[in-house]
């Protein structure tokens, strides 16, 4: 017997980006405790454990303030072009895990729906434009090179189906970058 694929234009179960937003509400309502905040916070006497794991949580819009703490305690002994590369390591598993998400989730499907549904004539055009694609994993490197948090960068280069070799090096290498500018930038305003 052979089935029918599912036509998943209408009547779409938008089910990976539901859980997106569920893990969303869940961050937020686990940060509004001081338990986390005060585990990062330990991080920072943990060198380069505490590095990694610092890293990986800089990721994140809701960790990312903690977690520039950390890196930025840690800064004080331990030299950056050491705990850059080490805190990259740590944000490229964070944005890894992310990326893979977003990529298996078919969550670019759903977003896609979402706007074949509500959106307009104009919005539908610009998707499905060949720079359209192009553009997605350029505005996303440039987004995770910056202090802004990682989710949108991710959410791009996945839904731009960047191969996951790629994504790594990328990652590595612009989260890395990323984190030693801003920390040498806070080391000479904090002189």
């Amino acid at each position: 017997m052979i089935r029918k694929k599912k036509n998943h234009a209408n009547g779409r179960h938008y089910i990976h980006l539901a859980l997106l937003v569920i893990s969303i509400v869940v961050a937020i309502i686990f940060l509004r405790t001081d338990l986390l905040h005060s585990y990062i916070l330990h991080l920072g006497k943990l060198e380069y454990v505490g590095a990694l794991v610092g890293g990986f949580f800089f990721v994140s819009t809701f960790t990312i303030a903690p977690a520039s703490i950390v890196l930025y305690i840690l800064a004080q002994t331990m030299p950056i072009w050491i705990l850059a590369p080490i805190a990259g390591i740590g944000a490229m598993i964070g944005d890894f895990l992310m990326f893979q998400f977003l990529k298996d989730a078919d969550l670019s499907g759903e977003i896609s729906g979402l706007f074949k549904r509500f959106g307009s004539k104009k919005v539908k055009h610009l998707i499905h434009s060949r720079y359209f694609h192009w553009m997605l994993p350029v505005v996303g490197a440039l987004i995770i090179i910056s202090p802004l948090p990682d989710e949108l960068g991710v959410s791009l280069m996945g839904i731009s189906k960047l191969k996951w070799y790629r994504f790594l090096l990328l990652s590595f290498t612009l989260n890395t970058l990323g984190i030693f500018f801003l920390l040498s930038a806070v080391h000479v305003f904090s002189r």
